[in-house]
Order: C-alpha cells, then structure tokens, then sequence
C-alpha cells in the first residue's frame, strides 16, 4: 500500500491534525483514534444542523469516520484537516437528504425535534442562576428553530463559521463555492438569524464573530 505521508511533509505541516492524519496514512491506529475523538461531537453536531436526528446525526457521524479512514491515502496537507473532514461530513448530509426525497415515506415517522439531540448538548447552564438559565435556554431554542428554517448552504455556512470558528476560505472549500459565495452566504444567513431572534441578542451568546 503507498504511503504518501513523510516525516519532512510532517514537519513543514503547521497543522497538527494534519500531521495526525499522516500518521494515520502510515497506519497509526492512536493517531486516528484521536481524531474521532477530538472532532467526533463537531462531526455530530454539524450533521444534526442538517438532518435533525440524533441517532443518525451518530450514525452518520461515524460513517464520516471510516471514509476518513479508507481515504487516508489520497489526504493531502493542501488545507486544513478540518475543511477536508466537514467537507466528507457535509457531502455525505447531501447524499442522505437526496435519498431522502427519492424515498419521502422513510423519513415521515423520523423525529425533528429531540431533547436529548447534540446541539442542546452543546451549552452548559449550571453556572447560571435559574433565572439566566431559562433565558438562555429560550435562547437556544430560538436559535435552533431560526437556524433550520435557513436555506442548507447558508445554515452549513453559519454552523461552520460561528461554532467551529472556520475561515471564510475554509468554508468556501467545505461548500464548494467562491469566497465572495462564501461571504454572501454568511451575510444573508446572519442578517435572517438577526431578525428572527432580536429581542435575544442582547444576551450575547450568539454575537457576531468579527470578521
């Protein structure tokens, strides 16, 4: 099997995922194991933006991690390890939505709204009194909602720039399309977020990130 990852290749990466999955390309069982668990709950919330299951959110989380590993070989450390593993994530979103609308009645009975789903998992509100609590809570709940109702590109743009803090140039890799797409996206996402959820912004917990 070729090996296309070296030790001068990991030493010229300043990524150190990157340098993970190149040792994951010489069969480095540790270095892959922890990958997943390092980005297993961003792989997993990303997914639920999209399809809003909890378990197939995991389901398809860990199928994101075997095509991570049966496509070591053909990495490379042109990007960030990030962009290349939301981008199998996303991709693979897509698939499941175009299956699923091939196939509308398999997905009919498939529950939307889960208490125990990853991104209510995300916040953690015991340092809060009751009070602030419940408004964060609320805050959240509004978020979920004005965040499904986004177009996917725009939603996938959103989710990958405020929660896990990707560069426009890293998004626009992981959306397949122009920078100046990118921003747009973004823009509009964040200008329709704005008006859906007003009278909750002034908590902060979802200001936005500056450019």
């Amino acid at each position: 099997m070729p090996v296309f990852g070296n030790l001068s290749m990991m030493s010229e990466s300043k990524d150190p995922d990157a340098e993970l999955m190149l040792r994951v390309q010489q069969g480095d069982r540790e270095a892959f194991e922890q990958l997943v668990d390092k980005y297993k709950q961003p792989v997993i919330n990303l997914i639920y933006r999209t399809l809003p299951d909890a378990a197939e959110a995991e389901d398809l989380a860990q199928t994101v991690f075997v095509q991570v590993y049966k496509s070591a070989n053909r990495y490379r450390v042109t990007a960030k390890f990030t962009t290349w593993l939301f981008t199998i994530a996303r991709n693979l979103c897509l698939n499941e939505i175009r299956r699923r609308a091939r196939h509308p009645a398999e997905s009919l009975e498939r529950p939307q709204d889960d208490p125990e789903s990853p991104a209510r998992q995300v916040q953690d509100w015991r340092n809060y009194s009751p009070p602030d609590a419940l408004l964060r809570n609320e805050l959240v709940e509004k978020v979920q909602v004005a965040l499904a109702e986004l177009p996917e590109n725009q939603r996938s743009a959103i989710v990958l720039y405020q929660e896990n803090e990707m560069s426009y140039e890293e998004i626009s890799q992981v959306l397949g399309c122009s920078l100046s797409a990118t921003k747009s996206l973004i823009h509009r996402g964040r200008e329709t977020l704005k008006e859906k959820i007003k009278p909750y912004l002034s908590s902060g917990t979802w200001a936005v990130r500056k450019s």
